[in-house]
């Protein structure tokens, strides 16, 4: 699994939006709150804005704003704004991924991945991270000492 920094500030700054909505925030406030530099957000808050995630309004009472309720609004979706796919094998998607040989199960196992790295994505969205309540079984997940940890010369 590897977050780079553009998804992890799309997510961060749409938290931040979840947190007031209906109301607004304007760049600035964002990339302060969140310690995120200003002309990059500007950037993601674009993309999220294209993507029809969130709105823009300009003058004294602008800002941007979710354009959906953050209930509505999960992790994966924001994720795919800015990285596309929520997993991929060189440029694939591992359904069109093959291996020959004896490597051939080995597809498999990047789908099956793919799929528990979805159900937590796709399953928590920005309303339960500001109510800083998790869906149950991914609050079991955070709960286990083990996913706390690194194992071996695993980087993650």
């Amino acid at each position: 699994m590897r977050i780079t920094a553009r998804v992890d500030y799309a997510v961060r700054a749409a938290v931040e939006l979840a947190a007031v909505a209906p109301d607004a925030l304007t760049c600035d406030r964002i990339a302060r709150a969140q310690e995120i530099p200003s002309r990059f957000l500007q950037g993601i808050l674009g993309d999220l804005q294209h993507a029809r995630l969130v709105t823009s309004q300009r003058g004294r009472e602008g800002g941007y704003r979710l354009a959906l309720p953050p209930s509505e609004i999960s992790i994966a979706r924001v994720m795919r704004v800015e990285q596309g796919f929520l997993a991929e094998v060189h440029g694939q998607r591992p359904e069109d991924v093959s291996y020959p040989g004896v490597a051939a199960e080995l597809a498999g196992v990047w789908v099956a991945a793919r799929e528990a790295y979805r159900r937590v994505l796709e399953e928590v969205t920005l309303a339960d991270v500001v109510a800083g309540k998790l869906p149950g079984h991914v609050a079991q997940l955070v709960a286990l000492d083990s996913a706390w940890r690194s194992f071996g010369d695993d980087p993650a």
